[in-house]
């Protein structure tokens, strides 16, 4: 593969009016096809950073580094920031407010195969779920998991599917009124109240709230997607953009996730300044030591083929399960759901020495 060194672009204090590095805030005038026109007539892609999550901070990066402006900037283009939850995502693509965005990869497969026409243009980061039961409670092992009742953010969350996933490779039934395992839907910040009351078995979070609950409560780890040999080489999360620019502004699509890119490769290279930019920012609460190390654990190396094969993987085992309808098929919906798109690296890493941006071709 070929490499190509990119010297990291400088963000002059002056260009920054607001801390989202030149970026304008939610302001732009005309929508057009492929997103929406400023008043000097540029085309404008409108990008939510969400505000809530540790794993985000490739895009926080993204937006504070000046990443984005950058690369858009570069072939023409100007970037709007939408500082919103991660549970907001859906509703600003589908009221038109929002053209790019960044989430947990299995959230967006039904509902794409529903009509939610999104399209993922690169992987972020890999592991952020986890699993737990309470110690002593003789829940050791995944096949311990029969006849339990399992607490997850909601039924159709990633942990949920990536579990139903696992679980089918181990024999068990996990749809239906036969299924051997029962899912239950509780907020993330009552997942551990209801795992320590005994109102469930087993909980399945994402970070940080994995981390919080290794250091609040006794229990056992029984599955990591960091670790899991079936999960650990797949990415939980993805950046996306609506399939209108896919087929209307390709060249502001590739930018967007060439700015991802750059921001998880810094986030990979550089966690300590990664973690203090996305505090200082007022993204996440926290502090910035445990925020690194979460970062750390999360592998955030960028990447197309491997989100795409994990894309993929997940479309065959959804199907299996009785989570994808079974009509769809993998390469046409693959096409509408991860295109190919020009512009985008196969990779990007940061060299925190020289300050210097690699992408693999």
């Amino acid at each position: 593969m070929k490499k190509r060194k990119i010297l990291a672009l400088l963000v002059s204090a002056t260009l920054a009016m607001t801390s989202l590095a030149g970026c304008g805030s939610s302001n732009s005038g005309n929508n057009t096809a492929g997103g929406a026109t400023n008043s000097d007539g540029k085309k404008v892609v409108r990008i939510q950073v969400s505000k809530d999550t540790v794993c985000g901070v490739a895009m926080q990066v993204a937006a504070e580094k000046g990443y984005f402006k950058e690369e858009l900037e570069a072939i023409g283009q100007d970037c709007e920031i939408t500082v919103a939850a991660s549970s907001e995502t859906v509703d600003l693509i589908t009221t038109g407010k929002i053209d790019a965005a960044f989430g947990l990869a299995c959230n967006f497969i039904t509902p794409i195969s529903n009509g939610l026409a999104v399209s993922f243009v690169t992987g972020v980061h890999k592991g952020c779920t986890k699993f737990y039961a309470k110690s002593g409670a003789g829940i050791n092992s995944l096949e311990d998991f029969k006849g339990k009742t399992i607490g997850v953010p909601t039924l159709v969350d990633s942990s949920t599917l990536e579990l139903k996933r696992k679980l089918a490779d181990l024999g068990f039934t996990v749809n239906g009124a036969n299924a051997d395992v029962n899912f239950v839907a509780y907020s993330m910040s009552d997942l551990p109240l209801a795992l320590e009351n005994g109102a469930v078995d087993i909980i399945g979070v994402h970070e940080p709230m994995g981390t919080k609950i290794e250091a609040t409560y006794d229990v056992v780890k029984l599955l990591d997607t960091g670790e899991d040999e079936k999960f650990k080489d797949e990415y939980c999360c993805m950046a996306l953009v609506t399939q209108d620019m896919i087929e209307n502004n390709p060249e502001g699509a590739a930018a967007f996730a060439r700015a991802v890119q750059k921001g998880a490769a810094f986030a990979s290279a550089n966690p300590d300044e990664a973690a203090k930019i996305q505090i200082d920012g007022g993204y996440v609460s926290g502090d910035a030591e445990t925020n690194s190390k979460i970062i750390q654990g999360l592998d955030f190396n960028p990447g197309v083929d491997a989100a795409r094969e994990t894309f993929s993987n997940a479309f065959s085992d959804l199907q299996a399960t009785g989570d994808l309808n079974a009509d769809l098929d993998e390469a046409e919906f693959t096409k509408k759901a991860f295109p190919e798109l020009e512009g985008v690296p196969e990779t990007t890493t940061y060299d925190v020495s020289t300050g210097e941006f690699t992408t693999t071709e």
